[in-house]
């Protein structure tokens, strides 16, 4: 394991615990024996990078309002981000596999490399606590923070949505348009925006877009995924 803590600059004073963040689920599964992997780690280190990019964002942009940051912070946690700093590090060729996993592809997986990024980050958090966590992960996030940060702001209430969902599950929302009104020259939509069994937003418009923007709008405008019953990641 030598040559992945030269790439992330960090020494594991338990080497099990760098296996186990390396270790996929797939290898357990084929091996048909009892045998650690990386989910409870990803777990952790998902919890890990929210608070350190939260803290760094916080008080690196002062001058942004709450719902930028949350922007902000939903598109460095994304699974495309998260791939790509996985990447910059050669993560995929150090994921302990299956067979089967391995031939699929799974080295290159966007999942895999996604979690075996938190999981990572987990087990440096555990190993080295919060400090060696906060420079491995600010070091691979910073050039991305200061670009993103220097984007303009989209107006775009879908992408918006979804990245912030994305950032607490892999489901997407969906939308679907539950009526309509008026002459096929002058008619009106209404659509409704779900994820993960719940309604978070419905709007009107002229044009099935229209009513889809509208009820991403409302849905941004409740954030009813951050009430009491919120689903949790597992």
């Amino acid at each position: 394991m030598e040559s992945i803590e030269k790439r992330i600059g960090y020494k594991f004073t338990n080497s099990l615990l760098l296996a186990e963040s390396l270790t996929h689920p797939s290898l357990a599964y084929e091996s048909k024996k009892p045998h650690f992997d990386n989910q409870r780690l990803e777990f952790l280190g998902d919890a890990v990078i929210q608070l350190i990019l939260t803290d760094e964002l916080y008080n690196r942009f002062p001058e942004f309002s709450e719902g930028r940051l949350t922007k902000l912070r939903s598109r460095l946690v994304s699974r495309e981000a998260l791939q790509e700093f996985a990447n910059h590090i050669d993560l995929g060729n150090y994921l302990l596999l299956g067979k089967g996993e391995a031939a699929s592809g799974g080295r290159e997986r966007s999942s895999n490399l996604a979690d075996a990024f938190e999981a990572l980050a987990g087990a440096i958090y555990i190993d080295g606590g919060f400090e060696p966590s906060r420079t491995f992960i600010l070091t691979n996030f910073k050039s991305f923070i200061d670009a993103t940060a220097n984007q303009p702001e989209e107006n775009n209430p879908k992408g918006e949505l979804q990245e912030i969902l994305q950032s607490i599950s892999p489901v997407s929302p969906s939308y679907k348009i539950i009526s309509q009104e008026g002459p096929d020259h002058l008619k009106s939509f209404v659509s409704e925006v779900v994820w993960e069994g719940r309604t978070l937003g419905s709007g009107s418009g002229l044009s099935k877009k229209e009513a889809e923007t509208a009820a991403a709008l409302e849905a941004l405008k409740d954030e009813v995924w951050t009430s009491e019953n919120d689903v949790n990641k597992g």
